[in-house]
């Protein structure tokens, strides 16, 4: 069975972008959303709003 990269409905706590990549990493979402954070915080090359943004458009919503 093929995975496919979704956002999560199910999971989410503003788009599903943390969870749908966590679900298709199998990684805890949880600590998927805290790493993302913090290297946003923490690293000035890494674009972090502008990559969820991003991916909140171009990432499809999963179905039910």
């Amino acid at each position: 069975m093929e995975k496919k990269l979704k956002r999560s409905i199910s999971n989410k706590m503003i788009a599903g972008v943390c969870a749908g990549l966590a679900n298709y990493l199998g990684w805890d979402a949880d600590k998927t959303r805290i790493v993302y954070v913090l290297v946003s915080i923490l690293s000035a090359a890494f674009p972090g709003l502008l990559i969820y943004l991003i991916l909140w458009f171009v990432m499809p919503e999963e179905k039910i």
